[in-house]
C-alpha cells in the first residue's frame, strides 16, 4: 500500500477527516489528523494491509474510522496523542526559544533601524528627529520601559546624550549601514548599564522591574508546581502498573476492567511524565543560570561603584565595559524571565491531556480496586534488583556492558526511552529497566531490562522481542513517540505538515537542495617556466653559456673627454606678464552754437552776411 499511498491521496483523506470533524464541532489540527490517519493504518485491527491497493472503500473506511477516534473524548489514546502532538509543535530548547525571541525581535526594531540607517545628511531638524529615533531604538531594544513612559524617555535621553551627544551625529551619519547597526547596539548595552547602575545608586530607573528578586521568588515557585505534578503522575503510573499486573496473575479478578483502556491510561501518564521531566530539567538548568547571573551582576557592579566612586571624569575604556557587561547579564535575566514564562505555559497546557485519568478512573475507584495489591514505585523495583545482574558467560555471541567495563555508561544511548525491552512487547508494560543487571548491545542498540529474567529470554532473540515490540506499537499508536519509534514506521508518515525536523515521528527529515563548486586552480600556479625535458635543448642552453664565458666588455675614453664631468643648465621660461598703461579720461565742452545772418539776400544786390556767435564761455561750462 506503500506505493500506491501517494501524497495527494493521503492530503485528500487528511482533508476529509479535518472537514467531517469540523463538521461535528471539532476542531483539530492538520498534523493531528495526519498522525491519526497513520495510528488507524497500522492498527492491525483495522486489517489495512502493506500489500494491498487502497479502493475507494478502504479510502471511506479509513476517514470514518479516523473520525470516530478523533470524536471518541473518553480515549486515553486519542488524549496521549493531542499531548504528543501540542509538545512537539510548541516545545522548544533554550537556543531555539532565544534565537525566535531575538528574530521576532529585530523584526519589530527593523523600521526604526532603516529609517535611522538610510537617512542621509540633513537640516540640523532632521538631526534631531534622528536622534529621538535613536533614544526610541534604545528604550525598545532594551525592554526597560515604554516610548510612550516620559520619564523612560528622559532617563534614556540623558544617558545616551552623556556617550553619544548631538554632536557626534554628523560623523555617525557618515558611517557605512553595517557600522551604524553595530554602534546602535553598542549604544543601546551602555545606555542600559547606565540606567541599571543609577537604579542601583536610587538615581532613578524606577520603570526598571526588579529581575533579580521576581526570578527567586518565581523560579521555585514553577519548579515546585512541576514537581508535584510529576509526582502525581508517576504515582498514577504506578498504580496502572500494578492493576496489570494483578490482572495478569489473576484475569478473573478484574472482570469489569478494560485492560485496553488501562494500558492507555499507563501509557498517558508515562507520557506526561517523560514531558514534565523534561520541563522540570529546564527549569532546574534556569534557576542555575539565574543563581550564577545574580553572582556575576553583584560582582559587576561592585568593581563599577568601586570604580566610578566620586570621581568627577572617568575614561571611556575603563567604564564602558562594565556598563555593557551589565547589559549583557541584565539580559541573561530577561531571556531567564521568558524562559519560565515558556515553562509555566506549558505545564499548565499539558495538564489538560492527563484529566482524561480521573473521568475514567477516579481516585475512589483506583483505592477500591488497589485493596490488597502492593504498588511499587520505580526507585524500589530498582532496588529490588540492584542485587542481580547477567552471567555474560551464559551468551557467548552477546555483548553486555556494565559500569565497570564500560566508559560514559550512565550517557550510553538506551532504546525504548529506557523501559524494559521485554516487558513492552510481552506484557504491555512500561516497566523502568535496571541498566546495573547490565545492558545488552545488540546490532549497535543498546537495551536495558527490570529485571534478569527478562535479560535472559530477551537476548535468546533479541529480533523476535524487537518485533513484538513494534507490534505492540502498531496496536497503541502513542508508543511510537513514547518509545521514540520512528525510525520503524517513517516510511508511513505524511510529511506535509511537519514545521520541526527533528522532534517528532510526524516530522520529515530537512532537506535542501545545494550545489558546489570548484575552482580551476585553487592554489596559485607552480609551474616552472624555465623547465626543459628535451636534453638536447639543454645542452644548447649550457653551450650559449659556456660561449659567454669567453666574452670581454672593453671600454675606452678619449683624452678630451678626460677628467670631464657633465654639466646641467637650468634656465627659467619666461612667465606671462600683462601692464596696462592707457587711462581712459573724458571732458565736457559747450556746444558751438554760430548763427549767420542775411544769406537770404535783400533789397540791395550785394549780400551783407553777418555771424552771431552764441557759444558759451568754458569757464561757465
Amino acid at each position: 500500500m506503500s506505493g500506491e499511498l501517494t501524497q495527494s491521496v493521503i492530503k485528500r483523506i487528511i482533508r476529509q477527516v479535518g472537514l467531517e470533524c469540523a463538521a461535528q464541532g471539532q476542531t483539530l489540527s492538520e498534523t493531528l489528523v495526519a498522525f491519526m490517519v497513520k495510528a488507524v493504518v497500522l492498527d492491525p485491527r483495522n486489517d489495512f494491509t502493506m500489500d494491498r491497493i487502497l479502493t475507494e472503500n478502504d479510502m471511506q473506511k479509513l476517514i470514518q474510522l479516523c473520525v470516530t477516534r478523533l470524536l471518541d473524548t473518553t480515549n486515553p489514546s486519542l488524549s496521549t496523542i493531542k499531548m504528543q502532538v501540542y509538545f512537539d509543535m510548541n516545545y522548544a530548547n533554550r537556543d531555539d526559544l532565544l534565537s525566535e525571541q531575538e528574530r521576532v525581535l529585530e523584526g519589530k526594531l527593523s523600521p526604526v533601524v532603516r529609517a535611522i540607517t538610510e537617512a542621509g545628511p540633513g537640516a540640523q531638524e532632521e538631526r534631531e528627529n534622528m536622534y529621538q529615533k535613536i533614544v526610541t531604538y534604545v528604550l525598545l531594544r532594551s525592554g526597560l520601559g515604554s516610548p510612550t513612559n516620559i520619564e523612560a524617555v528622559r532617563e534614556v535621553t540623558a544617558a545616551l546624550q552623556s556617550v553619544f551627544p548631538q554632536t557626534e551625529m554628523i560623523t555617525f551619519i557618515s558611517l557605512s549601514k553595517k557600522d551604524k547597526e553595530q554602534q546602535l547596539k553598542d549604544l543601546a548595552m551602555l545606555v542600559t548599564g547606565i540606567r541599571l547602575y543609577n537604579k542601583q545608586c536610587q538615581k532613578g530607573g524606577s520603570s526598571i522591574d526588579d529581575l533579580p528578586a521576581i526570578l527567586n521568588e518565581a523560579i521555585p515557585s514553577a519548579t515546585q508546581t512541576v514537581d508535584e505534578r510529576l509526582n502525581s503522575c508517576q504515582l498514577l503510573a504506578h498504580r496502572y502498573t500494578a492493576l496489570l499486573e494483578s490482572k495478569q496473575e489473576d484475569p478473573h479478578r478484574y472482570s469489569q476492567l478494560s485492560t485496553f483502556k488501562l494500558k492507555e491510561a499507563l501509557f498517558n501518564a508515562r507520557q506526561y511524565e517523560g514531558f514534565l521531566r523534561i520541563l522540570l530539567s529546564d527549569a532546574i538548568t534556569n534557576a542555575r543560570e539565574v543563581e550564577s547571573l545574580g553572582v556575576q551582576f553583584e560582582a559587576t557592579m561592585r568593581v563599577l561603584r568601586n570604580t566610578v566612586q566620586d570621581k568627577t571624569s572617568i575614561e571611556s575604556k575603563d567604564i564602558f565595559p562594565l556598563f555593557m557587561e551589565l547589559s549583557k547579564l541584565w539580559t541573561g535575566f530577561q531571556d531567564a524571565k521568558l524562559l519560565l514564562s515558556f515553562l509555566t505555559n506549558m505545564t499548565d497546557n499539558l495538564q489538560q491531556f492527563s484529566e482524561i485519568q480521573s473521568q475514567l478512573f477516579p481516585e475512589e475507584m483506583l483505592t477500591s480496586l488497589l485493596e490488597g495489591v502492593i504498588v511499587k514505585s520505580d526507585e524500589e523495583r530498582i532496588k529490588e534488583t540492584m542485587g542481580t545482574r547477567v552471567n555474560v558467560s551464559d551468551f557467548k555471541n552477546q555483548e553486555w556492558l556494565f559500569p565497570e567495563t564500560t566508559d560514559d555508561f550512565d550517557e550510553l544511548l538506551i532504546q525504548y526511552h529506557r523501559f524494559c525491552a521485554h516487558s513492552i512487547g510481552v506484557k504491555g508494560l512500561t516497566l523502568v529497566g535496571n541498566p546495573a543487571i547490565g545492558i545488552l548491545k545488540h546490532k549497535e542498540k543498546c537495551y536495558v531490562f527490570s529485571s534478569k529474567e527478562a535479560a535472559y529470554n530477551f537476548a535468546q532473540d533479541p529480533d523476535k522481542f524487537i518485533q513484538l515490540n513494534v507490534e505492540k506499537a502498531k496496536e497503541y499508536p502513542e508508543l511510537i513517540q513514547l518509545l521514540e519509534l520512528h525510525h520503524q514506521f517513517e516510511y508511513l508518515v505524511p510529511h506535509a505538515q511537519a514545521r520541526n525536523a527533528n522532534k517528532c515521528s510526524m516530522k520529515p527529515p530537512p532537506k535542501c537542495d545545494s550545489s558546489t563548486q570548484t575552482d580551476t586552480h585553487i592554489l596559485p600556479p607552480t609551474i616552472v617556466r624555465s623547465y626543459e625535458w628535451n636534453e638536447w635543448e639543454l645542452r644548447r642552453k649550457a653551450i650559449k653559456l659556456a660561449n659567454l664565458r669567453r666574452k670581454l666588455t672593453h671600454a675606452m675614453q678619449t683624452d678630451l673627454s678626460h677628467m670631464r664631468r657633465e654639466n646641467f643648465t637650468q634656465v627659467y621660461l619666461p612667465k606671462d606678464v600683462s601692464t596696462q598703461t592707457k587711462r581712459d579720461n573724458s571732458s565736457n565742452v559747450p556746444k558751438p552754437q554760430i548763427f549767420l545772418k542775411g544769406l537770404r539776400g535783400g533789397p540791395s544786390p550785394t549780400t551783407h552776411m553777418v555771424a552771431v556767435d552764441l557759444t558759451r564761455p568754458l569757464d561757465e561750462t
